[in-house]
């Protein structure tokens, strides 16, 4: 106990960062974690809680919507090369949504004997890889591998000014065991007081000027969104922007909670309607905001691109159009907007606000007698389910949704309180996100409204073991058709009139479920089975009420495949 090894060092520089959790899925490499945490709970040295999580993919899923929610990083430490490659799923996710995070792995011991923490197991050899980083270098900012113990403070450091400088991202350190090992013959250095990280980017005035400009001359302007709302701030001053000057928002694949449904500017979640008529374009942070091959803004449209990395550069290929490209933070734009369009001439807003506002007003008549329709209909569907969610939900509500969350048919009204999978897709990501949300967000109803792929990616044994141990009672809402209806939608949109569409596309795609309700009660869970429209609106009470008691709740609503 007289003697500090750098694996205390690496702790307490973690919790020095303000990292208050540390997301493990341990194994041989994690011997000098397991002694500085045990140290630290004889000495009392600040360090981050450690929660086993029995799954990798599910650990960086709760890291992700932990900071989601809070802004605040935090670390994930996996076993060697093999835990490492069972996270690249949720990493990916976590890349593409800018999520700062640090991302680590024990790495197989390098010396063969002779040293603290040498190779004593079989594995030892056939875990060692050439570059283990190389598997997941493309989605992060940085990676290293520590080479010394007094390297442990500064490491932490230079990890995390990287990971939460704009544009923020995960990043990657390898920790060999007999590093972690080292005996500290003194404390390590770090100068982390005077390492202040760059501001986040702000607009250029005259950027504004002229887009301020634009807006003022525009009789069709169109926002559409992606990850805006990231920051509920944004969400807040979008509000209050599109109301005084009539700018229709289609928040598109949206990540974030950008503007609520009954604002009169929410124009639905498509831009295709919208888009083939504007005169401009504001596209707020979306890395994909139309579909070329469908749809696109006429010709002589002036579109704006802005955001922190307004150009997608991780992105291969993308070829959106830009007449104004603006790095910067989507709040500093707006709010620079707010003032700048304060002093410029409203002569087309009266007309065009009550021409949206007119059709917000057709749009909501739809919406309702869509879901009042389906809630007649035979078997349960999309809008239904949503729908009856909106009975369930309240103002501190959060949803996550990977798969069949629709604002038309269940208006949020909070900045904050809607959390969606990032475009690369990566199935898994609901469940182990909302246990993150909980986590955050202790007083807060979290519900998780998932596919059943979606589900059945999350690895839900691993998650509802987490719920159980860790007292993080959420509701999941599984949207169940049986189906990948993702290779489905792109097997009959290549081939509408092939083979495969002979037998509606399912080939491939069939996706026969069991009774996920039975799994959640495996881990001491409420858990129900729906089949029938008239049945869900008291299934999800009733779950939701459990939740609010403190267990955790599932709801496996059997739904009809969608057209």
């Amino acid at each position: 106990m007289n003697e500090r090894i750098a694996a205390e060092a690496f702790l307490e520089a973690l919790a020095a960062h303000g990292i208050e959790h540390l997301f493990a899925n341990p194994g041989t490499d994690f011997a000098p974690i397991v002694e500085a945490f045990a140290r630290a709970a004889k000495t009392n040295r600040r360090v981050p809680k450690p929660m086993v999580i029995p799954h990798e993919n599910a650990a960086v899923g709760i890291a992700h919507g932990y900071t989601a929610v809070t802004g605040r990083p935090q670390a994930v430490m996996l076993h060697t090369n093999v835990g490492t490659a069972n996270a690249i799923n949720m990493l990916i996710n976590a890349s593409r949504d800018r999520i700062p995070m640090l991302l680590t792995s024990g790495r197989t011991p390098f010396t063969e004997h002779g040293a603290e923490g040498s190779r004593s197991v079989h594995i030892h050899w056939a875990q060692e890889m050439f570059d283990q980083a190389g598997m997941l270098r493309e989605m992060v900012k940085w990676d290293y591998e520590m080479k010394r113990g007094d390297q442990a403070a500064t490491t932490v450091d230079r990890a995390l000014e990287i990971a939460c400088a704009s544009p923020q991202g995960p990043v990657y350190l390898s920790l060999p065991r007999e590093v972690l090992g080292e005996v500290l013959l003194q404390q390590p250095d770090s100068n982390r007081e005077r390492r202040v990280g760059p501001a986040a980017p702000g607009p250029r005035g005259q950027d504004i000027e002229t887009l301020a400009d634009w807006i003022a001359a525009a009789r069709n302007p169109l926002v559409i969104t992606g990850m805006l709302g990231k920051d509920p701030r944004e969400s807040t001053v979008l509000s209050r922007l599109s109301e005084a000057w009539a700018l229709p928002v289609i928040p598109y694949n949206t990540r974030y909670f950008a503007l609520g449904a009954e604002h009169p500017m929410f124009q639905g979640s498509s831009p295709g309607p919208l888009l083939k008529d504007a005169d401009l374009v504001i596209v707020f942070d979306t890395d994909v905001p139309w579909l070329p091959s469908k749809e696109s803004p006429p010709t002589h449209a002036r579109i704006a691109q802005i955001g922190e990395d307004p150009l997608h550069s991780r992105l291969p290929m993308r070829s959106f159009p830009s007449d104004l490209t603006i790095t910067a933070t989507c709040l500093s734009v707006l709010e620079a907007l707010e003032s700048a369009l304060a002093q410029r001439s409203t002569q087309h807003v009266a007309e065009r606000a009550e021409r949206l506002r007119e059709r917000s007003r057709a749009l909501h008549a739809g919406w309702r007698q869509e879901a009042e329709t389906a809630g007649q209909a035979a078997s349960i569907t999309l809008p239904w389910l949503n729908a009856c969610l909106r009975d369930v939900i309240d103002s501190d509500t959060k949803i996550i949704s990977e798969y069949s969350f629709r604002q038309e048919y269940c208006p949020l009204r909070t900045p904050g309180s809607l959390f969606a999978l990032s475009d690369a897709g990566g199935l898994g990501w609901g469940f182990p996100a909302a246990l993150g949300v909980k986590l955050a967000s202790q007083e807060s109803l979290v519900v998780a409204v998932l596919g059943d792929g979606a589900y059945m990616f999350a690895n839900p044994t691993a998650c509802h073991y987490t719920a159980q141990m860790q007292n993080l009672p959420v509701l999941t809402v599984i949207y169940n058709n049986a189906l990948y209806g993702a290779v489905r939608r792109a097997t009959l949109d290549m081939y509408a009139r092939g083979v495969a569409a002979e037998d509606d596309g399912r080939y491939l795609a069939d996706l026969p479920a069991p009774a996920f309700e039975k799994i959640v009660a495996a881990h001491d869970g409420y858990g129900e089975r729906v089949e029938r429209p008239a049945d869900l609106p008291a299934a999800l009470q009733r779950a939701a009420a459990a939740v609010r008691a403190g267990q955790q709740a599932l709801v496996n609503v059997v739904c009809a495949m969608p057209a």
